[in-house]
């Protein structure tokens, strides 16, 4: 574990893994299940990024150009990164991940179409995404959001985020779903 990063004593959760299925606020059928590898898949994916609305890009990600986007996938759909997919029918929605920061750190990052946003599936992506990580033997994740993405913090507090660091644009939070060993 970085040992500049802290860490809650408490463990949130728990976390219900995926796949999961439940009806968003708009009364769509939403199913969040772990990202496959296939080729129908990655093109749903960079097919979202695509479409994001750039005022929603924080700390230059997504990126802005499909060429970047595929090369930023391709480092974040890694296999020794954890994915899940929220799908409105074959339409990707929305998009969390898992990326390896060290010996047990795993960064947090979560991505949802404006469209979709506002219906629920922010919460269920990030609570399944931390249910996946628990059965994968991941005890702390982290991420940082900027200060004034209220939604977004608000959100990360809710599922039982901490606030660990403060700079001057962004916050680091941090969440443990599991015991250290």
């Amino acid at each position: 574990m970085n040992s500049d990063r802290r860490y809650p004593e408490i463990v949130s959760g728990p976390f219900e893994e995926p796949p999961v299925r439940f009806t968003d606020r708009e009364d769509r059928t939403i199913e969040i299940r772990s990202y496959d590898g296939s080729e129908a898949e990655y093109e749903a994916v960079v097919e979202m990024y695509v479409e994001f609305d750039p005022s929603d890009r924080a700390q230059g990600i997504p990126p802005g150009q499909e060429s970047r986007v595929r090369t930023w996938l391709d480092g974040i759909l890694a296999e020794d990164c954890y994915n899940l997919i929220a799908w409105d029918g074959d339409t990707a929605a929305g998009h969390s991940t898992l990326v390896p920061d060290g010996d047990d750190d795993y960064e947090l990052a979560i991505f949802v179409l404006q469209e979709y946003q506002g219906a629920g599936i922010g919460t269920h992506l990030i609570e399944s995404l931390l249910g996946y990580g628990c059965s994968e033997e991941i005890n702390c994740v982290w991420l940082t959001v900027e200060r004034w993405n209220h939604a977004a913090v608000s959100l990360y507090e809710k599922v039982g985020f901490e606030t660990t660091r403060v700079e001057s644009f962004d916050l680091e939070m941090a969440i443990r779903i599991a015991e250290d060993d």
